[in-house]
């Protein structure tokens, strides 16, 4: 679909559909009033005669009002205007773009931005319409054999600004909201598929496909051997009871100047999670092929980098592999040797993610990254501690820290700082290795993200865990792009 975006002229412009906003009381916002002034006061008797009541997300739409250029204006509910900001402006539109989708609209003009919307200035309205209408539109590449629904007829969608002093800072905000939603896109595509697809092989060509999209991204692929020639004994432990051979993917975007220090994105790509000997329960374990999130969100991240064409540099490391139970499987009490040469009494083999993600930190030093930030589907504990809408965010850097928690506000996909401290480390003593890799019930989020700050000595390092945020659960289970966004948003911040 194409964006664009327009200034106050708009409202004159034709247009398959002029989408306008309405808070509850009647309350109607710039462009419903200039419409209504010229439609001689349609909109507001269809709202005094209680037709339309603005609730949230409410739609109504009306057809060939007189004095309108517009073919359709759909009223759209803006909710309470002491209520109104980021989240509401976000199910606003995702409202619209639903029945945009289904009314056989061609084109349509979004004035729902035109009014001051606490918290969103003219680049995030703009940029959250496209991640919104994205979002909104995208269909999970299923794999039924039925014929698929036609692709909705909207292929043009406009944002009216204020002022044209607005113009191209909506402009701006457009285009790196195309970027972020094609990241978001290819992250679901990947997440999506089930594990007997989307294998470690099946990453590895994802990387080399996207290296061959755009010129700016290189990727390359280590093999079995070569990853044991690094001696990466803790992330080989996790793939050895699997037929399916691992993989250590390496991309790298170059935006930025040559011999700047790249960010590293350490992205945790276990395909499919049995939990190994530790194996977990049936109910559920299906929705372990999106443990791989954090490996797909790095993806997405360089591939909304290549597409806005972003002035930095970026390293993407993905560990890609299965844990699966077999007679060469690693058992509980197993003592591995990562590449950090640390020693770990792997207590559960189910706490697998931590112990390929602490090998690939180690592997990315050798870029001599100015950050490091890893991303994994980590811990149930966090879902418990955080639920569905706020991811993790563990780290020793105060600075990388805030940085990371005021890019989740900015891209509206949050992030909770929680400790990182000497006490709960405590918790992985091993009487035989250096250390375990559980610490027990308590903290499990927390002792989790200490392991891995384990190996991040002289690194400025930051752990995210997107356990609750990645996907939907039952039957609506499907990835949701998370957190493409916060990183995308953090990484233009840096560049």
């Amino acid at each position: 679909m194409q964006f664009h975006a327009l200034g106050a002229s708009a409202v004159r412009a034709r247009t398959a559909c002029a989408v306008v906003g309405i808070h509850e009381q009647g309350e109607l916002t710039g462009a419903a009033v200039a419409i209504d002034e010229r439609a001689k006061g349609a909109i507001t008797r269809i709202v005094k005669r209680g037709d339309f009541r603005a609730k949230l997300g409410e739609v109504l739409a009306l057809h060939d009002l007189p004095g309108c250029p517009a073919e359709r204006v759909l009223l759209v509910g803006l909710g309470s205007r002491k209520t109104f900001g980021r989240k509401a402006y976000r199910k606003a539109v995702a409202a619209a773009t639903q029945w945009l989708a289904a009314s056989g609209a061609a084109d349509a003009v979004s004035f729902l931005a035109q009014d001051p919307v606490p918290e969103v200035d003219a680049y995030y309205a703009a940029r959250y319409l496209v991640e919104t209408a994205s979002s909104t539109l995208y269909r999970i590449p299923d794999l039924k054999s039925g014929k698929k629904p036609a692709a909705p007829k909207l292929g043009k969608l406009g944002i009216a600004v204020a002022d044209s002093a607005q113009l191209e800072t909506a402009r701006r905000g457009l285009g790196d909201g195309v970027g972020v939603a094609a990241g978001m896109a290819l992250m679901r595509d990947l997440a999506n598929l089930p594990a007997n697809v989307c294998t470690p092989s099946h990453l590895a060509a994802a990387a080399r496909k996207l290296a061959g999209e755009h010129k700016s991204v290189r990727a390359r692929a280590l093999d079995e051997r070569e990853i044991r020639k690094l001696k990466m004994g803790s992330f080989l432990s996790v793939t050895a009871g699997s037929d399916e051979p691992a993989r250590l993917i390496v991309m790298e975007y170059r935006g930025g100047k040559a011999g700047d220090a790249p960010v590293a994105l350490v992205g945790k790509g276990i395909t499919f999670d049995t939990g190994g000997i530790s194996l977990k329960d049936p109910p559920g374990m299906d929705e372990m092929k999106f443990d791989m999130s954090g490996a797909a969100s790095v993806f997405g991240a360089i591939k909304a980098l290549a597409t806005i064409g972003a002035r930095i540099n970026v390293v993407g490391v993905i560990p890609a592999c299965e844990n699966m139970p077999s007679g060469r499987a690693t058992k509980p009490g197993d003592i591995v040797t990562s590449m950090s040469g640390k020693t770990i009494e792997v207590l559960n083999t189910d706490a697998e993610g931590r112990l390929v993600l602490c090998d690939a930190i180690t592997y990315a030093r050798r870029f001599k990254p100015k950050a490091v930030i890893d991303i994994a589907t980590l811990t149930g504990a966090c879902v418990i501690a955080l639920g569905s809408h706020y991811c993790g965010l563990f780290s020793s850097d105060d600075a990388l820290a805030h940085a990371l928690e005021e890019a989740s506000k900015r891209a509206d996909d949050r992030a909770w700082r929680m400790p990182v401290a000497e006490e709960y480390a405590e918790q992985l003593k091993s009487n035989f290795a250096d250390f375990a890799n559980i610490g027990g019930r308590e903290a499990g989020a927390v002792t989790a993200a200490c392991f891995l700050w384990k190996f991040t000595d002289g690194l400025r390092w930051a752990h995210l865990d997107i356990a609750g945020t990645a996907n939907l659960t039952g039957p609506s289970k499907a990835s949701t792009g998370r957190p493409v966004p916060l990183l995308v948003d953090f990484l233009l911040n840096e560049a």
